[in-house]
C-alpha cells in the first residue's frame, strides 16, 4: 500500500522559515510529478509549487522568491523550503504524487505564521 506522509509544519512569526517534506512509501516502481497544495481555512485548495521527474519546476506567483520545492528520487521524499513566510501562507499543506501512475495525497500538515 503506497502512503505519502507529510512533516515540517508548525507554528512560525512572520520572516521566520520552514522546511516541510513529504516522504513516499510502499512499493514504489514509478515516481512522477510531486507538488505541494495548501488550503486555507474557508478558500480552496490551492497549487503552491511543483517538480517534475525532470526537475522542471513551477510556483503559484504568491511565494515565487520565497519558497523552494525540491525532490530526492533515492529517499521518495520531496520538500518544500519555505522562507521569509508571512500570515497568508497560514494553511494545511498538503502533498500531492503521481506513484505507480496514479495520484497519491498526504493527510496533510499545519503552517501557521502568526506573532
Amino acid at each position: 500500500q503506497v502512503q505519502l506522509v507529510e512533516s515540517g509544519g508548525g507554528l512560525v512569526q512572520p520572516g521566520g522559515s520552514l522546511r516541510l517534506s513529504c516522504v513516499a512509501s510502499g512499493t514504489i516502481f514509478s515516481v512522477g510529478q510531486l507538488g505541494w497544495y495548501r488550503q486555507a481555512p474557508g478558500k480552496q485548495r490551492e497549487l503552491v509549487a511543483v517538480v517534475t521527474s525532470g526537475g522542471s519546476t513551477n510556483y503559484a506567483d504568491s511565494v515565487k522568491g520565497r519558497f523552494t520545492i525540491s525532490r530526492d528520487d533515492a529517499k521518495n521524499t520531496a520538500y518544500l523550503q519555505m522562507n521569509n513566510l508571512k500570515p497568508e501562507d497560514t494553511a494545511v499543506y498538503y502533498c500531492n504524487a503521481a506513484l505507480n501512475r496514479m495520484l497519491y495525497w498526504g493527510q496533510g500538515t499545519q503552517v501557521t505564521v502568526s506573532s
